[in-house]
């Protein structure tokens, strides 16, 4: 599974992106950021935060109980405004 990250989210995790393979039990969006905020403490820190954080698998938005498989791309990235 590949992992992106966005924005200040990069610094957070200290990586824009990463190749994982999570364990079983990690089967959608919200059992993955779990898992993430374990290996990344900062990340945890930033998801604690209702609505801080947006999510994107393959490419459209995700939401916590979106189903995920092993060969996904999930991207982390702030909320976007305009101008």
């Amino acid at each position: 599974m590949r992992i992106r990250y966005f924005a200040w989210l990069r610094q957070r995790t200290g990586l824009a992106e990463e190749e994982v393979e999570p364990p079983a039990e990690v089967r959608t969006v919200a059992d993955l950021k779990r898992w993430l905020g374990s290996r990344h403490p900062r990340f945890a820190e930033t998801l604690a935060a209702t609505g801080v954080v947006r999510c994107a698998v393959n490419q459209e938005y995700a939401e916590d109980d979106t189903p995920l498989g092993r060969e996904d791309e999930v991207a982390f990235f702030p909320p976007v405004t305009g101008g």
